[in-house]
């Protein structure tokens, strides 16, 4: 069953649109941060852009990017991923329809309300995967497959968190070699190196004295 579907741009990570709400229980909610966080990757370039499936327990997101577009869904694990990418094909299709300066103009989370009615229309069609139709299309052997490259869920998790540990190591050497380099620590320099030289001196000095 197709679960949950949102449509970014890739640019920002901006989630523009979704699909009808499946079942709003906390698991959805989690779900919908999950998307999120995904569309957040694929704007940093941290996932392909091409055709991809991101496997999770029990669920699979699938998700294909075009002309800065990005379409996600999430489907359970009995759901045939090439019926899931037929219908992502389907929205990407409508979605060319889409004037793009719209697109760009747009500001908050989800305001594409439109597309949210053709995106309902269209998923109706995939929820049985029975039908004629999408028995024709599961059976048809096209002669250009789609190619989807396949991750883990927890392994794009555990990028993304040695990604931020390395930013924050990155920074925090970085702030040090400005605090090294700064003005403030050349005023500091100047007052305090001679009389750090003359304490030193006048301790040889006194040692020397009481040698003698």
């Amino acid at each position: 069953m197709l679960k949950l579907t949102v449509v970014g741009r890739v640019n920002d990570g901006l989630p523009i649109s979704q699909g009808p709400i499946y079942d709003e229980d906390d698991d959805y909610a989690i779900f919908k941060q999950h998307a999120e966080f995904l569309l957040h990757e694929i704007s940093m370039a941290a996932l392909p852009p091409s055709a991809t499936t991101i496997i999770l327990p029990d669920h699979s997101f699938n998700y294909m990017v075009k002309n800065g577009v990005c379409l996600i869904t999430l489907c359970d694990a009995l759901y045939p991923t090439k019926l899931a990418f037929h219908y992502l094909q389907d929205l990407q299709k409508e979605f060319d329809k889409v004037d793009l300066n719209l697109v760009k103009r747009i500001t908050k989370p989800y305001s594409f309300i439109k597309f949210d009615s053709i995106i309902r229309n269209i998923r109706r069609q995939y929820m049985d995967t029975r039908t004629q139709a999408n028995l024709s299309k599961l059976m048809a052997n096209h002669k250009q497959e789609l190619h989807v490259h396949t991750e883990e869920m927890s392994q794009v998790v555990e990028w993304r968190r040695r990604s931020d540990i390395l930013e924050r190591m990155m920074k925090a050497h970085k702030s040090a070699s400005l605090v090294w380099g700064s003005k403030t620590l050349e005023v500091i320099a100047v007052k305090w190196t001679p009389i750090t030289i003359i304490s030193i001196v006048a301790f040889i000095l006194l040692w020397s004295s009481f040698k003698q």
